[in-house]
């Protein structure tokens, strides 16, 4: 049967001053009602049913994620006791996997991407689902036709189709490249052969697991050492003890890059990983002069900028430009909107001044 694993980690600082470390950016609502950890789970419906899905998280959201999610089973969300990026949680999640469904295949996205629509991603799930039974030891990922020249994705190059696959838009993947600089992304853009990584893999729960096993054993190793322990009393103490000593290492490094067969997915939906406040632009219309603006906002003499206001808080701006404004009740960020990497130093900076409470 098919499990949809949503990976639901972060450190809410991407998204600051309204995400936070106990609310990251997948538990807001940034273009809907609905936060993007419920958006994600409920795309899977009607393909997946709630006792089908799985959320990774840590300790620390585990409850949110709870919350926000009430018809997922409690025991389907799984803690980390560390962050150890995605390969060790793709093997946690797939050792329990195997333990109540050992013909498991998986579907494993990130719990705060942007997806239209839901339908052309169930689409794209099932045509990616009927190639892993056709060849149970094939690695897919989906890859999204890119539109401009991004720097902030990972790109998948894509080789030839699959002869033996029905579906022309299957391709073996030939490399994955890392986020490029701007005359790059136009090279990738221009030569229409390479897809943006949207971080969606399909594949049977056996068949990554016997690929960690080949291309990460120190990962495997430790799965191995966890998976005698599954369902018995001394479970969360040996997964408190164990996993910590896993290799921090994406599945992408451990395996992807190394594995084969990897083929990839061309997705037919709109698709982005909103990974900064830049984002609101592709999401959101902007204004005749350039603005994107969600909240009350009132503007004079502006351009060019991202505003975000909560509640009836008003946000009025006069003579400015490219700028990054983004009002909550505790806190408000004024940034250069073409500097937002120093966001990070921000936050350094407050954690230097004792301002954690802030974070």
């Amino acid at each position: 049967m098919l499990h949809a694993i949503i990976l639901a980690g972060g450190s809410g600082t991407r998204f600051w001053p309204q995400s936070r470390r106990e609310l990251p950016k997948q538990f807001l609502k940034l273009t809907g009602e609905k936060t993007l950890i419920q958006e994600t789970a409920g795309r899977c419906s009607p393909l997946i049913p709630p006792e089908r899905i799985w959320v990774i998280t840590n300790a620390a959201l585990a409850s949110e994620t709870a919350r926000q999610l009430p018809n997922i089973p409690s025991t389907h969300i799984l803690v980390e006791p560390c962050a150890r990026n995605t390969a060790p949680c793709i093997g946690l999640a797939a050792i329990q996997l195997l333990a109540v469904d050992p013909e498991a295949t998986m579907l494993v996205m990130p719990a705060d991407h942007v997806i239209e629509t839901a339908l052309l991603f169930q689409g794209a799930v099932k045509q990616a689902v009927e190639t892993v039974i056709q060849f149970p030891e094939t690695l897919m990922l989906l890859g999204v036709q890119p539109t401009t020249p991004a720097t902030g994705f990972g790109y998948i190059r894509r080789g030839v189709p699959v002869a033996s696959v029905e579906a022309t838009d299957v391709c073996q993947v030939i490399s994955f490249q890392e986020k490029p600089d701007r005359g790059t992304a136009l090279h990738y853009l221009e030569s229409g052969e390479y897809y943006w990584n949207s971080g969606i893999f399909v594949w049977r729960a056996q068949a990554i697991l016997d690929a960690i096993k080949k291309w990460a054993p120190e990962v495997h190793a430790i799965l191995e050492s966890l998976r005698v322990s599954l369902h018995k009393p001394l479970w969360c103490e040996r997964l408190e003890a164990e996993f910590p000593s896993m290799p921090s290492i994406s599945i992408d490094y451990a395996v992807l890059e190394k594995a084969s067969p990897v083929c990839v997915l061309k997705a037919p939906f709109l698709w982005d990983d909103v990974g900064s406040w830049h984002a609101l632009s592709r999401l959101i219309a902007s204004d005749e002069t350039a603005n994107t603006l969600d909240g009350l906002v009132c503007t004079v003499s502006t351009s060019g900028c991202i505003v975000k206001t909560t509640g009836d808080h008003l946000v009025a701006t006069v003579g400015i430009q490219d700028l990054i404004i983004v009002h909550t009740p505790t806190a408000t960020l004024v940034a250069d909107k073409r500097d937002e990497g120093s966001l990070r130093l921000l936050i350094s900076e407050l954690e230097k001044k004792g301002l954690q409470e802030y974070l």
